[in-house]
């Protein structure tokens, strides 16, 4: 077991990758106005890609055409103190090629907002890493 210096469990890879598959919600942090900006997202894991259902005009769609962003998702029992947390870093890109966009429609990912969630984006875990802390 590799622990880091505080003493938390440090997660593989593979160990980041099925515990973002097992979530529908995450973080999304990206710039807005030059300021970074927060936005919880229910998302689909893809392959190591992270599929995010949005509105065509919304600040996250601008905010993430092509640039890198990062991804976080958790979870915590406060009583047992124990937990995990997941961070992916990458470029996020709009998805605009018909194929791609029908291929990404038949994903079982729904979008919890309500409004037109029309806009696809799409994220490539191209830095991932994990810690876990057990009693």
């Amino acid at each position: 077991m590799n622990v880091d210096s505080a003493g938390l469990h440090v997660l593989s890879r593979q160990e980041c990758i099925d515990l973002l598959s097992s979530t529908p919600i995450g973080r999304i942090v990206f710039t807005d106005r030059a300021l970074p900006a927060v936005q919880p997202v229910n998302f689909y894991l893809d392959g190591e890609d992270i599929v995010i259902r949005t509105g065509a005009g919304s600040k996250l769609a601008a905010a993430t055409r092509h640039t890198v962003v990062a991804f976080e998702i958790d979870d915590f029992d406060a009583e047992a103190r124990t937990g995990w947390s997941v961070t992916a870093v990458g470029h996020a890109r709009a998805v605009s090629d018909i194929t791609e966009i029908a291929r990404l429609s038949m994903l079982p990912l729904t979008a919890w907002a309500p409004g037109d969630r029309d806009h696809f984006i799409v994220m490539r875990t191209e830095q991932i890493s994990g810690r876990r802390i057990r009693r």
